[in-house]
């Protein structure tokens, strides 16, 4: 509990006078958060890689490499990050994200210019200038944004319901899908017009104003107020379904890893940070190789968001009713539909079975990446809990793109990378199939 800060300090906002349940309005400002972390996703920067890589006089392996190394060293922090977020509460650590990510992008509107100067100041042409520059940019901007900003936003919407957990994720989720989808194309269109160095600034001022909401809206948990989770009203039914009944152990991060359950769907939402990440850092790439145009490759998102939707929302409805395990199932048979999309894209129906596999994946990682942990493991070490499995998902989501990459370099096609994640799927169906809620066992 965060003792050493106020948390009515510079913030006009009362959760505990507010005329409706505060978890609703957390929901809606969590919500935004999560989509406020866009310019810090691999669906934010894909549309910078060609302009920039261009900019800077990489190649795309160059480049790769250096959004891969970037993103590994910010998830060997966000474990750290989610005790703070345990210690210190949900406002400030989104705050000093939110502004941390502003920054990012700030100096990465300026990264040529930056790279340029290092160049002439050391008398070198080297392309590891700018490459040890992007390292230390993506490093920032993946750690703030797609790490601690996701986490603490998703996370605090969790903390202020239990009975009504999933069905509030549901609309959570859905919002976020949406915007998700739509950003690649949005932020496109903005590169086309104002250039990619004013679209970086336009999107950190944009941040700017968002940290402000960040201040005066977000709480950490509804006990700090004096309030309940569902709101003072719920009368709260046992469930009679074992496994979605609240948590009645507390485990610690040392604790949660001794089950299998943390382990299998940790490395189920891994893979979709790693494929989903691979397949959106080059997609225009992946789609030209193919035979597709640009235009092709960037419309694809609006449809996944459908398929998405659907999922998500279907799963988290009935995600208070059911076994997690089943969900997880079906999460990873959509992981192996995307990976057949991937390899029979240039086929009369490869561009549907790829979107119908991205929208499967992605809809129930919206789902379990929220409601496993809180149900499974309890929301008093939440942070860390869900900080392990979020620097997983950063960690994977880093060797995404170069392993695309090389594939296409080394073997001349994007096939490679998609029959190894099919076989890595197929190892993990059978590895799950004892993965139940340790709350249960």
């Amino acid at each position: 509990m965060p003792n050493s800060f106020s948390f009515n300090k510079y913030s006009l906002v009362r959760p505990e006078k507010s005329p409706i349940f505060y978890g609703y309005i957390i929901t809606i400002i969590g919500t935004v958060g999560v989509i406020a972390s866009i310019p810090g996703q691999t669906i934010g920067v894909s549309a910078f890689t060609n302009p920039v890589m261009k900019a800077l006089g990489l190649n795309r392996d160059q480049f790769s490499i250096a959004y891969t190394i970037g993103t590994i060293i910010s998830s060997f922090f966000l474990t750290q990050a989610g005790r703070w977020y345990d210690r210190f509460g949900a406002r400030w650590v989104a705050l000093f994200s939110t502004i941390g990510l502003a920054t990012a992008l700030v100096l990465c509107s300026g990264s040529v210019t930056m790279s340029g100067y290092i160049q002439n100041l050391l008398n070198t042409s080297s392309s590891l200038v700018p490459i040890l520059l992007m390292i230390v940019l993506f490093a920032f901007v993946r750690f703030s944004g797609q790490g601690v900003l996701t986490l603490v936003s998703r996370n605090m919407i969790m903390k202020w319901f239990d009975a009504l957990r999933g069905r509030v994720n549901a609309i959570s989720s859905v919002v976020v899908s949406v915007g998700f989808s739509a950003s690649p194309l949005l932020i496109n269109i903005f590169i086309e017009d104002h250039g990619w160095k004013n679209t970086w600034l336009i999107m950190a001022f944009i941040l700017i104003g968002f940290s402000l909401i960040v201040l005066q809206f977000y709480r950490d948990k509804p006990e700090d107020h004096g309030l309940l989770p569902d709101g003072k009203k719920i009368i709260k039914k046992e469930s009679k379904n074992k496994d979605a009944r609240e948590a009645r152990q507390q485990y610690t991060l040392t604790e949660a890893k001794r089950t299998r359950a943390f382990w299998m769907y940790s490395l189920m939402l891994a893979f979709n940070g790693y494929y989903i990440t691979g397949l959106t850092f080059h997609i225009e790439s992946v789609f030209v190789e193919s035979g597709f145009d640009k235009a092709t490759a960037f419309s694809i998102f609006l449809p996944v968001s459908g398929v998405s939707f659907l999922f998500s929302f279907g799963g988290n409805a009935i995600s208070d009713y059911t076994k997690l395990k089943y969900l997880l199932y079906v999460m990873i048979g959509g992981g192996v539909i995307g990976t057949l999309g991937l390899i029979f894209l240039g086929g009369a129906f490869g561009v549907y079975v790829l979107v119908a596999g991205l929208g499967i994946t992605s809809g129930m990682f919206a789902v379990l990446i929220a409601v496993a942990w809180p149900r499974f493991f309890g929301r008093k070490h939440l942070g860390e809990v869900a900080g392990k499995t979020m620097s997983m998902i950063v960690l994977a989501s880093a060797l995404g793109p170069s392993m695309f990459s090389y594939s296409l370099s080394l073997f001349g096609s994007y096939k490679v990378v998609a029959f190894a994640s099919l076989a890595f799927l197929i190892v993990l169906v059978f590895l799950s199939l004892k993965a139940n809620n340790p709350q249960v066992d």
